[in-house]
């Protein structure tokens, strides 16, 4: 699906419908360092349309023109806003849900904020901090957040643990749901030592997606 952003600036977006009974819509922004066409991305949209739940991705403005350097903020969050719109007249429906991989959640973060309305926020690694600065957190906008959230974050996240989350989180008025991965990095890779298959963890991944948007979203 083609998403104009401005005149003459559009980006492209992949929807991937369930054919199950539908338990709503969920749209997910990439990382910084990889587009919608990623193995992870294309990984968690298929299997979250095999769960019910239809699948939206797209590229933002920079990786769209094959840049490496993402775009500013006020460009990235305008993008996702466009998205939100271009897929409401697409699917319909429910209010979508929207959130993404370590950047594209937070962006997502930053446009619910800014009063985007969606139906919850869902974070596959939440970038808390840059790697090794925990006093830069970004979290100022979180209170003005109105949507209930569901992150996601690896036990060995260098840009925030589950430890550094739950204090920040806790203070917060809405409903939030947190779920581990043990011995996951900010990718969600366990060690092999862990005995651990990587598909069991994502297949657990999904599973709480899929669980905390039938009963958060749906209720």
């Amino acid at each position: 699906m083609r998403v104009e952003i401005a005149p003459h600036q559009h980006v492209t977006a992949a929807i991937y419908r369930s054919k199950r009974e539908q338990t709503g819509t969920l749209i997910l922004g990439h990382g910084a360092g990889a587009d919608q066409t990623s193995s992870f991305m294309v990984t968690f949209a298929n299997e979250l349309a095999a769960r019910g739940i239809n699948a939206v991705t797209f590229n933002f403005s920079y990786t769209e023109q094959r840049r490496r350097v993402p775009d500013p903020n006020g460009k990235l969050e305008a993008c996702f806003r466009a998205v939100i719109e271009a897929v409401r007249g697409k699917i319909g429906g429910r209010r979508p849900a929207i959130g993404g991989k370590s950047m594209g959640g937070r962006i997502a973060s930053q446009v619910a904020a800014a009063g985007a309305d969606v139906a919850g926020l869902v974070f596959l690694g939440y970038p808390l901090h840059p790697p090794g600065k925990p006093d830069q957190l970004r979290t100022k906008h979180w209170p003005a957040i109105e949507a209930p959230m569901l992150f996601i974050q690896g036990s060995c996240d260098a840009f925030g643990t589950p430890d550094e989350l739950r204090p920040i989180i806790q203070r917060l008025k809405i409903p939030i749901d947190l779920y581990v991965v043990e011995g996951g990095d900010h990718s969600f890779k366990v060690p092999k030592r862990a005995g651990i298959a990587q598909e069991d963890v994502y297949r657990a991944m999904l599973d709480r997606i899929e669980q905390w948007m039938r009963v958060s979203l749906t209720t």
